[in-house]
């Protein structure tokens, strides 16, 4: 089988418009989006009137339930902006506590929609499910079928009974989570359903880097080192969609709410040519790095509905804030930035490549390219101070319900987790204690937990409050660079 691979560049060029240093350049977002954050996060008006008559000061926790008590807001109760304010004062920030300690890297840590299980994935053909109510307990241990290197994606379906796990293969496989079979080998203890996502036209194997079930369960949908994205039915039991989405890898496909009507997918789109001076001088052309939207209503035009620009290089993540408007992309040029889908446009602007070549897989970034700005860049905020290296590493905006989505937090290749308030684009905790690369990490929707996954083979969990007599809490110098019986690690 052939496989296919692109060296990944960033982009830039003469036009572009260039910031003295990352030091002095400075935060700037939408008002309405900064708005809409606040509104969700800090007290309500009525709130804040009836204890400070309106003025803009700090509210303790302690004044904000005397207030209450007293109904002093003539509410007798706290708005859902209270609540978020209150315990975003109680960030997940404490710890960590150990959840598993695996003998290969860690890929993926999510959280399911209700935050009862946890769902972990490793490279060494497993998968396991834990028990968040259960103080971890592993739930489900599954051993994976036709796994080529890693697992790269799983989606829990929207009733948590199945979840679809892939790999670098064409293949997804669906496993029930809710027997009562806990040690899942693949079609030998239990049937692990294959889903073939190759077509006759495909001329080599591909690999799938991006999963998801839609919001009524009835289809997944993929993205692929085969630039495109492909929807199976799954009471048909067919591919009934693919659509030749990107010219490069697509790292991740994602819904923009519940809908599932419209789609995000982000993809390396990085073209390489060849130079008329020197013919192995390859250079990056970024003119399409771009965050592209498919409505589904409209697939027969096999071309997005539109496009937003002004990343410089490949996009490792995606995320929605599941309001149909705002969503972040996390990508290789070092930063997170933030969209808004009303602001794209029909087509993509060029801009003159650079002169500089760098690989992500083991490289680190070019200096000269952290001054460098899209000239016709698109996005509502930029977000910099993590590290985007080696792996697709992964970002989220913190939960609704604990925080009003106030924050946005990402693994990073410098070993730490990074929450950024969206407000004010400070970095407003750096959770470190792991030896290597953290690619995946998840807030749970309710609690304050946080738990993150790296390469050292550690699945953590961070916490609001301190318990230093559980004896699964980590201190410093347990820490390494790779878990017992390393290998040399392909790079996902």
């Amino acid at each position: 089988m052939r496989w296919k691979r692109k060296t990944h560049h960033g982009g830039s060029s003469q036009q572009e418009q260039i910031s003295p240093t990352l030091a002095d350049e400075v935060f700037a977002i939408d008002d309405e989006v900064s708005h809409l954050s606040k509104l969700k996060s800090e007290p309500s008006q009525r709130t804040r009137a009836s204890l400070y008559a309106g003025k803009k000061r700090p509210i303790s926790t302690f004044k904000l339930l005397s207030g209450r008590e007293s109904n002093r807001s003539g509410m007798g109760r706290f708005s859902s902006a209270d609540c978020c304010y209150a315990l975003r004062k109680h960030l997940p920030v404490k710890g960590p506590w150990c959840v598993d300690d695996m003998d290969s890297e860690a890929y993926i840590s999510q959280f399911s929609s209700d935050g009862s299980l946890l769902i972990g994935g490793f490279r060494g053909s497993h998968i396991r499910i834990y028990n968040a109510e259960k103080k971890w307990k592993i739930q489900k241990d599954i051993t994976c079928k036709r796994l080529r290197w890693t697992v790269s994606d799983v989606a829990l379906s929207p009733d948590r009974r199945y979840l679809a796990y892939s790999s670098l293969s064409p293949t997804v496989h669906i496993v029930n989570v809710q027997n009562d079979i806990r040690e899942s080998h693949a079609n030998i203890t239990e049937l692990h359903e294959a889903l073939e996502f190759s077509d006759e036209d495909d001329g080599y194997s591909f690999g799938i880097f991006s999963v998801k079930f839609s919001t009524d369960g009835r289809e997944l949908v993929v993205g692929n080192n085969n630039e495109s994205i492909c929807i199976y039915d799954l009471g048909a039991n067919k591919v009934t969609e693919r659509i030749h989405a990107h010219v490069a890898d697509v790292n991740v496909v994602t819904f923009a709410d519940d809908t599932s009507d419209v789609l995000y997918s982000g993809s390396d789109d990085s073209l390489c040519k060849i130079s008329e001076n020197n013919p192995s001088d390859l250079v990056a052309n970024p003119k399409v790095v771009v965050v592209e939207v498919w409505d589904r209503r409209c697939l027969r035009r096999q071309k997005p509905v539109g496009v937003l620009t002004g990343h410089l290089d490949g996009i490792t993540f995606i995320d929605s804030r599941g309001d149909g408007h705002y969503f972040i992309s996390n990508c290789k040029d070092q930063s997170i930035k933030l969209w808004d889908l009303r602001k794209m446009s029909s087509t993509t602007k060029e801009c003159t490549p650079k002169a500089y070549e760098w690989d992500y897989r083991w490289m680190t970034y070019p200096s000269e390219a952290r001054y460098l700005k899209h000239p016709y860049d698109q996005s509502l905020a930029t977000f910099r101070g993590h590290s985007v290296l080696r792996t697709l590493i992964r970002c989220y905006f913190s939960p609704m319900h604990s925080t009003g989505q106030r924050y946005i937090y990402t693994g990073s290749s410098d070993q730490c987790v990074y929450i950024y308030d969206v407000a004010t684009g400070e970095v407003v905790e750096k959770l470190r204690w792991h030896g290597s690369i953290i690619r995946d990490c998840s807030w749970h929707p309710y609690l304050p937990t946080l738990v993150s996954s790296s390469w050292d083979g550690y699945l953590v969990r961070w916490e609001a409050t301190e318990d230093e007599k559980d004896p699964s809490m980590l201190r410093t110098g347990k820490q390494r660079m790779h878990p017992e019986g390393y290998t040399m690690s392909f790079v996902l």
